[in-house]
């Protein structure tokens, strides 16, 4: 069986064709979207996790004694924290919030780890570990969609942004695919294809026009923005070679991770003693705060989850003018609730498509924490990455050398009016449609998926 896969930043999504129909698999009950989200009872559980669900053979073999070391300390957890055998103990996505927010301090999570993938500097234990966090992902979706089916998927076409990264992005992008590759294979894949994102959601959208259009292609992903200038409709949708239709396309690390932690940072953070004064009238320094939420960089929370760091907050107590703050960030800190703030900014951002002001409750922190954050503000509080957004937009367009006939718009962020008005001011009167925000990719990566395989 054939498949297209979305492994996406914030959302992961398989779809299937079924004669001229594309459906979704459903992965999580009825959900088709299964959030991009583990919890281990212990780091070292994830290898496990991956060995026993490899096939029996030769990779699985050359798999386990490559992880030897890892593979023991696993089974020291197992013995100290007394797991037994038939224990669950990976949790994978709603269930994966769920256990983190019961239990944070206790065991291992991980968000959008595709946003690590083509970090710089990684070393090869880095690089290991992170091809054995996408592997379990990608096992748990596929297992998943094989139980609903009663059949195996063998071939699947990838999507992929444009850039991983924006530093040295060519070697960035050959590490992210080796890392998909491999966790690919473990997962069971037998061929695997990788097709950019903007272009697969164009391929969608492109089954659904009446008439030869020149498109610019917008997926405002979790953690990149990636654009692309198609000519598309009945004339090209017969076209097997389609490179010639692609006129420019943009990407860049800049998603909906980031308006997220740009929200965490400006309104929630100062409830912890952002922005405030030290005895002496000098500004606290914020850097310290950047760090809690900065969640998809890796070097950000490494620093963050450092002793250095623990010493720092703590001396910053003694010199705050309000050192309740101090404390209450300090506590944040111990508990390990940086993630949790980042979700109540994540889904502030998807209330205020709706409404034009949100009240985000904080009670796991302290009890009647809670701050209130209206449309506007939140308009200036994502300026900065909304602006790069903007740009990559404006550069597609460049490339193409014309002027769209309309904007598709997908991915979750992109149902925010403070992204659609932006757009409107800076390209202008250009008709902006809305496609799936959540299904485009992958439908377009199963359309894609049926003329490559077949």
């Amino acid at each position: 069986m054939i498949c297209g896969f979305d492994y996406g930043t914030s959302n992961c999504a398989l779809g299937l064709s079924q004669g001229t129909d594309i459906r979704l698999v459903p992965l999580e009950g009825q959900h088709t979207f299964l959030p991009s989200t583990l919890y281990a009872l212990d780091r070292d559980l994830i290898t496990e996790f991956v060995g026993k669900n490899m096939r029996v053979g030769d990779e699985r073999q050359a798999y386990i004694s490559s992880r030897q070391h890892v593979l023991t300390r696993a089974q020291r957890a197992r013995r100290e924290e007394d797991i037994d055998d038939n224990d669950q103990t990976l949790f994978f996505g709603r269930a994966a919030f769920d256990e983190y927010f019961q239990w944070p301090e206790d065991g291992y999570f991980v968000k959008s780890p595709k946003s690590f993938l083509g970090a710089t500097g990684l070393r090869s234990e880095h690089i290991n570990f992170f091809e054995d966090v996408v592997a379990a992902m990608m096992q748990n979706i596929k297992q998943r969609a094989e139980n609903h089916l009663g059949e195996e998927i063998t071939h699947t076409v990838i999507g992929r942004p444009v850039n991983f990264q924006g530093i040295d992005s060519e070697a960035s992008n050959r590490q992210a695919l080796e890392i998909l590759t491999a966790a690919g294979k473990r997962a069971g894949f037998k061929e695997i294809e990788f097709l950019y994102e903007p272009i697969a959601a164009g391929l969608d959208f492109e089954t659904k026009l009446a008439e030869n259009k020149t498109v610019l292609v917008v997926d405002i992903g979790g953690g990149t923005t990636d654009c692309a200038m198609v000519r598309m409709g009945p004339e090209y949708l017969v076209k097997v070679d389609r490179r010639a239709d692609f006129l420019g396309h943009t990407g860049e690390r800049v998603g909906g991770n980031d308006l997220d932690i740009r929200i965490a940072g400006k309104h929630l953070m100062p409830l912890f003693g952002m922005d405030t004064l030290l005895k002496n009238g000098l500004p606290m320094p914020t850097q310290l705060y950047w760090n809690a939420v900065t969640t998809n960089d890796v070097s950000a929370i490494s620093t963050f989850n450092s002793m250095e760091t623990k010493h720092q907050i703590e001396q910053l107590r003694l010199d705050a003018a309000q050192p309740k703050l101090i404390e209450r960030f300090l506590r944040m800190r111990e508990e390990k609730h940086n993630y949790h703030i980042v979700r109540n900014a994540e889904e502030a951002k998807i209330a205020l498509s709706d409404v034009m002001e949100h009240n985000v409750l904080m009670d796991y922190i302290e009890s009647g924490l809670a701050c209130s954050i209206q449309r506007d503000d939140l308009a200036k509080s994502i300026e900065p990455p909304l602006e790069k957004m903007l740009r990559l937009m404006t550069a597609a367009i460049e490339q193409a050398g014309e002027k769209p006939d309309l904007i598709y718009m997908t991915g979750g962020s992109a149902k925010s009016p403070v992204i659609r008005d932006a757009i409107q001011k800076r390209i202008g009167n250009v008709p902006v449609l809305d496609g799936d925000h959540f299904g485009s990719v992958a439908a377009g990566l199963t359309v894609w998926s049926e003329r490559i395989f077949r």
